[in-house]
């Protein structure tokens, strides 16, 4: 059985479900700290008119020191989630498959999310529904591990019976391969294909959220993101 782990991202990017993907068990890390700077939990990269659109969502930090991420809660000033909704309703209106997906895009900007971990993981589970990917998705406090760095990895491997882990090439370079040679942990390295697909608004733009390749190229997606 081969496992992977990652935060909790907002709105991931392609790589992130391939990762999954390749995965048996894919463990969300949702009780390790959150960044105190900018971070992929909480913003990222759409495509608009102008290029680049980037999507913050606005969170809960001043005087509550070190958080975890189950911990973190959305600053509701009751104008992002509309500003969000317009914003992509504008970049993606003429997305052959926007109108597929748009029910559960209102709901998501609805302002019903306390927590910013509720609102990104009815994220990631929908768009695993739509691939589809069946890898078992689990959060790292229903397994009750509370080590840290390369020790939780670990931990986490051991808990689940599993003997391989795996890792992204480009991430390679943060990870101590002694520890898990020593553990009897192998480490399996993939690299994302990163695929080139259809695109509104010009020249494309690379690992954009995966909502740019569901939107626009609809079933197709899954066989793009799997290089199939």
């Amino acid at each position: 059985m081969i496992v992977a782990a990652h935060q909790p991202y907002f709105a991931p990017f392609g790589g992130f479900f391939h990762k999954i993907h390749l995965a048996d068990t894919f463990v969300i890390l949702d009780t390790v700290q959150y960044p105190r700077g900018t971070t992929w939990m909480s913003r990222n990269r759409f495509k608009n008119a102008q290029g680049t659109l980037w999507l913050t969502i606005p969170t809960m930090k001043k005087g509550l020191g070190l958080q975890r991420i189950d911990e973190v809660r959305i600053c509701d000033d009751g104008r992002w989630a509309r500003k969000h909704l317009d914003s992509i309703r504008t970049a993606y209106a003429h997305a052959p498959y926007l109108a597929d997906h748009a029910v559960f895009i209102e709901e998501l900007f609805s302002g019903k999310h306390e927590r910013l971990l509720d609102l990104n993981m009815d994220i990631v589970l929908y768009l695993l529904e739509i691939f589809p990917i069946r890898t078992e998705v689990t959060l790292l406090s229903d397994l009750g591990i509370k080590t840290k760095g390369t020790r939780l990895i670990i931990d986490i491997c051991r808990a689940l019976g599993s003997s391989r882990y795996l890792v992204q090439s480009s991430a390679m370079k943060y990870v101590d391969p002694k520890a898990f040679q020593d553990a009897g942990i192998q480490l399996h390295c993939f690299r994302y294909p990163s695929p080139i697909y259809p695109q509104l608004w010009g020249e494309f733009l690379p690992n954009l959220s995966a909502w740019d390749l569901v939107l626009n190229c609809g079933p197709k997606a899954w066989e793009l993101l799997t290089n199939k």
